[in-house]
């Protein structure tokens, strides 16, 4: 881990390179800047062979248009772009609430955009944000389109990617390892006894952590010599409660003497923990839940909810601490670009 670790400092320590001009662009693509410039309005009258010439130069560089250039007169704007998979999950809302008390104080805005969880969702609101000039941007993940990460690459501003802990960061990263965490939670209800694994996830990679969170319980019980076969993949991420109560039933009615359900959610684990009690099954007598999250809903159920912590607040503040120090020129706290964030297992009455 250590090794992999350093190998990614090393990736990650070189200096954002300077923003692409349209002047960039017109070189490239063998025009000038004024053909440039009209080519990239809308119902301007430039041939369509000219414009496919400018439009691959522009994405070769990765180029953003810059909206704000005719008003401005620094590159200081005076906000920040965070990105997130969702606003109605109370994790990545605590970690947006996390980033804003950071700002606090610094007279920088965030400009929160969120992309269920569509990486071709998250080229759009790259793009978008990076036309109006950010100081920096946060990211969730560590999983890009090839066009979103160049414009990324290109921008001339820090970038922190958190929630993961990519194998090619852009620049900074505050995050841990999705799959190392699930691991430790198979390694934590094993040592209670359990043997009987089943997993219940989404039905796509498009949520890379969910995918990585699976990789890591089926990394666990290899490891353990269990079966790792009991995989229930169902809805389109980010899973529902409605959904991991469906996923608990075909669960069941495939391998009914699976002793515990391990949930890519803690939302999809309450609604399977709520599916058992609507059936008559004791939690955790005649199965166990565990979730991932630690949800405030993971505290407030009953019986309450196993899971995981991995401190979502703490991520949104110390991601944002990384980008202001980085836009202010101030010497890191640590001088290693990787973060590696905290994640323990709460263990409550489910399991």
């Amino acid at each position: 881990m250590k090794r992999r670790e350093q190998a990614m400092t090393k990736q990650s320590g070189t200096k954002p390179a300077e923003a692409p001009t349209m002047n960039d662009v017109a070189r490239r693509a063998g025009v000038s800047a004024m053909t440039v410039s009209r080519a990239l309005k809308e119902g301007s009258h430039v041939s369509e062979a000219t414009r496919e010439r400018i439009m691959a130069a522009v994405n070769e560089l990765g180029y953003v248009l810059d909206q704000s250039a005719g008003s401005l007169s620094s590159r200081r704007t005076g906000f920040v772009a965070a990105i997130i998979p969702s606003i109605n999950n109370s994790n990545f809302s605590d970690t947006a609430r996390g980033i804003t008390d950071a700002l606090e104080g610094t007279g920088l805005q965030l400009l929160l955009g969120y992309t269920n969880y569509s990486v071709e969702r998250e080229e759009e609101l790259i793009e978008s944000m990076l036309r109006r000039r950010p100081e920096g941007i946060i990211l969730t993940g560590g999983a890009h389109t090839e066009r979103g990460r160049r414009m990324l690459e290109q921008a001339g501003i820090p970038v922190i990617e958190t929630w993961d802990t990519p194998e090619r960061p852009i620049d900074k990263v505050v995050g841990f390892s999705n799959g190392a965490a699930m691991e430790l939670l198979v390694e934590t209800l094993a040592a209670k006894g359990y043997t009987r694994f089943g997993y219940i996830g989404g039905t796509t990679a498009r949520d890379t952590r969910g995918s990585q969170r699976r990789a890591g319980f089926v990394r666990a019980l290899e490891r353990l010599e269990l079966d790792h076969s009991r995989v229930i993949s169902f809805g389109v991420p980010p899973i529902s409660m409605e959904q991991g109560a469906q996923a608990v039933v075909s669960m069941m009615e495939r391998w009914p003497d699976t002793q515990v359900a391990l949930c890519v959610s803690d939302l999809s684990a309450f609604g399977a923990l709520m599916e058992c009690k609507r059936r008559g099954l004791r939690v955790p007598d005649d199965i166990a839940i565990a979730g991932f999250g630690d949800y405030e809903i993971a505290g407030c159920c009953h019986p309450r909810m196993t899971t995981i912590n991995v401190d979502c607040y703490g991520i949104g503040r110390q991601a944002a601490l990384k980008l202001t120090q980085s836009i202010q020129g101030m010497p890191a706290d640590a001088p290693e670009p990787i973060t590696i964030t905290s994640f323990r297992v709460i263990e409550r009455e489910s399991t």
